[in-house]
């Protein structure tokens, strides 16, 4: 194999990839990167067997073949290589080491077998449908923040994405709890996504494909089938498998009867918890909501030192109520509002609170309290 490649595309390619290998892994190929030429083109893949990456990219083939090299080892070589330099990668002809030169720079790296890197994409899809990568990238935000890392609760570790019937409509929802907050976020289905199956998204997948889907006007494919997902965006081919397990009945917890009303300023509110939260112990992350007239008191007490108040001018009527949450939860919330508004839809100091977003009614957030 003999090929030659611009630095800024190997490396670009490269970073997409590499990212899935796991820095410490007792099988040495899953630590590599396959790569194999085409007509005119590189072709890199790598896998951790749960989630695996394949990218293409132009480059100028000599000479064809394929092969496996430390994936985090070629990725720091590319990008400590000069900027515009070109690259020339190649099996020596003993075919026991690879060769990475760019200018006056000259690397070997150890290889391993192109037949021993194993393969997770195989298998049909049941369905397919196109999204564009600012609606994919909204539902993402909305929701990734409240994943669940506890693994005991495997079916909570990623975002539960399906579809449902409301108003007439078809939507495709996307929704993650942790047992303590639960998000939720919709959009009117893309064609073809009629009838798929409700599907949990690994927490690492959810990741990668945050990455995917940084330019707003590109267009993902997305496929299913009740055991893997694939997402395709330009040149990039994510697939990964899903997480086998029910998840929970999210509807059984969104309240409906709350009746307390309170809307204040998004900004503010996340600014004056921030500051009076500065206060707390790591332990302790507790804020205590004061409600009155008109009126919001933020207040934190820590033992070992001290305590801190914020009044806050806020739109509430309802009867006084004194309700706590813990205030890392309180401004992971506030972070995905997009709206100038914050609006708590609040019962008493030990029911759940439905966070609303003025400007996203298809964004709802439940947050439980915290004794204070």
């Amino acid at each position: 194999m003999r090929v030659t490649i611009e630095r800024s595309n190997l490396l670009k390619s490269l970073n997409h990839v590499h990212r899935v290998v796991e820095r410490r892994n007792t099988i040495p190929i899953l630590s590599n990167v396959l790569i194999r030429t085409a007509d005119n083109e590189l072709q890199l893949k790598a896998t951790d067997l749960d989630l695996e990456v394949f990218e293409k990219v132009p480059a100028m083939v000599e000479q064809s073949g394929a092969t496996t090299v430390p994936a985090h080892m070629l990725f720091d070589i590319v990008r400590k290589l000069p900027e515009g330099a070109e690259v020339m990668l190649a099996v020596e002809p003993d075919a026991n080491t690879f060769r990475v030169a760019a200018g006056r720079s000259r690397f070997s790296l150890q290889m391993l077998p192109e037949g021993d890197f194993p393969d997770i994409t195989a298998g049909a899809f049941s369905h397919s449908f196109k999204i564009a990568a600012s609606a994919l990238a909204r539902l993402i935000e909305c929701t990734q923040f409240a994943i669940s890392t506890e693994e005991t609760r495997y079916y909570l570790n990623g975002i539960y994405l399906h579809t449902l019937e409301e108003g007439g409509e078809l939507h495709l929802r996307a929704v993650a709890t942790d047992g303590h907050r639960l998000a939720r976020a919709q959009m009117k289905a893309p064609a073809g996504s009629e009838g798929m199956p409700g599907v949990i998204v690994p927490r690492k997948a959810v990741g990668e494909i945050q990455k995917l889907v940084e330019d707003p006007e590109a267009i993902v494919t997305i496929e299913l089938s009740d055991t893997k997902i694939r997402i395709t965006v330009g040149p990039v081919v994510l697939t990964s498998k899903l997480i086998d397990g029910t998840f929970p009945d999210y509807n059984r917890v969104i309240p409906t009867g709350n009746d307390k009303k309170l809307v204040m300023d998004r900004a503010g509110f996340a600014a004056a918890v921030d500051r009076v939260s500065t206060i707390s112990s790591e332990r302790g992350r507790a804020v205590k909501m004061q409600l009155s007239d008109g009126l919001l008191v933020l207040t934190v007490n820590n033992p070992d030192s001290g305590s801190a108040t914020e009044e806050l001018p806020v739109g509430y009527e309802a009867a006084a109520l004194e309700i706590g949450f813990n205030s890392r939860y309180l401004l992971d919330i506030t972070g995905q509002l997009s709206g100038e508004e914050a609006i708590f839809m609040l019962a008493d100091p030990g029911s759940p609170t439905l966070i609303r977003d003025s400007s996203d009614s298809g964004a709802i957030y439940v947050l439980m309290p915290m004794r204070v």
